[in-house]
């Protein structure tokens, strides 16, 4: 049996429908929060209802007690954490939200963990731990201790509670820093997303900076094919990590990070031109100044996650925006 936090979420919604397709018993436990559009949670979660193999509960993690219960009624073996309070400058205005769900949240999951003796947890980290780190493509195997962002922060520290954990318990988790994911059902919140909705209302889309920031794009598919070949190989102890000269990335607890990105950097005005192209309507540009949690340029670099798994991004930008606006057509009926 295997657990998936934010089951309602993007990702979440689509790793959980990879394993019930192959036949895997998933619980899926989200709180449907009002961040975003709680309409596109429901659809999402109506559509995992429908699989055969498929439990939801409807749980803050948060809540210790409520988060308990589910552990000690599904007794899960592996866990998939993807369940968090998103979006970098929501974290400006409400920075608690992100305390209670991503260190709060996180706090629970890794005790549950350890009562249940879990084989591997996998947790969502982010590409936004690198910070005011310039050095490109951004390396596991650096240090990245400067967050511009609370919602960086959070995720910084989810990775340090990780270790603990595996280091006093001998929990194996992985970390996996996503960088930039889309596709269909994916977030409105995220750029593709609200550009698009602007280009077909005939309203101005706001671009920060002058368009020049520069993105990993991650075709959502891609990500979910490296999380589920991670999800199988636990993280064990590096036989080659030294304290006098710490690596980041690894460590002697079983404990493994990972980047999960398309090793490509493209322009946000590039992104836009594609996303013309598909909906076959130019957009009206509103350049605005960009904020202060905003990372300037990020590319991952996926060596280790390459040699490790085996696998290698493959969907381009211009084919992952073409199902995505196939996706919002249908889903808005337009």
């Amino acid at each position: 049996m295997i657990l998936v936090t934010g089951a309602s979420g993007f990702v979440g919604f689509h790793l959980s429908l990879r394993l019930l397709k192959e036949g895997h018993e998933v619980h899926g436990l989200d709180v449907l929060n009002d961040y975003y559009d709680v309409g596109l949670k429901e659809a999402r979660t109506d559509i995992l209802r429908a699989q055969k193999g498929f439990t939801f509960h409807k749980v803050d993690l948060a809540d210790a007690t409520a988060t308990k219960a589910v552990f000690d009624r599904t007794k899960p073996k592996l866990v998939v954490h993807l369940a968090a309070q998103a979006g970098v400058r929501h974290s400006l205005s409400n920075p608690r939200a992100y305390a209670d769900s991503n260190v709060i949240g996180f706090l629970n999951v890794l005790e549950n963990a350890r009562a249940q003796s879990v084989r591997h947890l996998v947790y969502a980290s982010s590409s936004s731990v690198y910070g005011l780190n310039s050095t490109l493509p951004f390396s596991i195997h650096q240090a990245n201790d400067h967050p511009v962002s609370f919602y960086a922060a959070t995720k910084k520290a989810n990775e340090l509670m990780a270790h603990s954990y595996s280091h006093l318990f001998g929990i194996p988790t992985t970390g996996l820093r996503l960088f930039t994911v889309y596709g269909p059902w994916g977030r409105p919140d995220m750029a593709l997303f609200s550009f698009t909705k602007s280009i077909l209302a005939g309203t101005p889309i706001e671009v920060y900076g002058d368009g020049r920031m520069r993105r990993d794009y991650t075709y959502v598919d891609d990500v979910v094919e490296a999380v589920h070949r991670i999800l199988w190989k636990a993280a064990t102890p590096s036989p080659d990590w030294r304290p006098a000269k710490p690596d980041p990335a690894t460590s002697s607890a079983p404990y493994r990070i990972y980047n999960v990105g398309n090793r490509s950097t493209i322009e946000v005005l590039r992104l836009i031109e594609v996303l013309e192209s598909c909906l076959g309507k130019k957009a009206v540009k509103h350049f605005v100044e960009a904020q202060a949690c905003e990372v300037f340029a990020a590319i991952a670099d996926t060596s280790d996650l390459e040699r490790d798994i085996g696998f290698t991004p493959t969907t381009t930008l211009e084919a992952g925006v073409a199902k995505f606006v196939e996706w919002y057509r249908s889903y808005y009926r337009l």
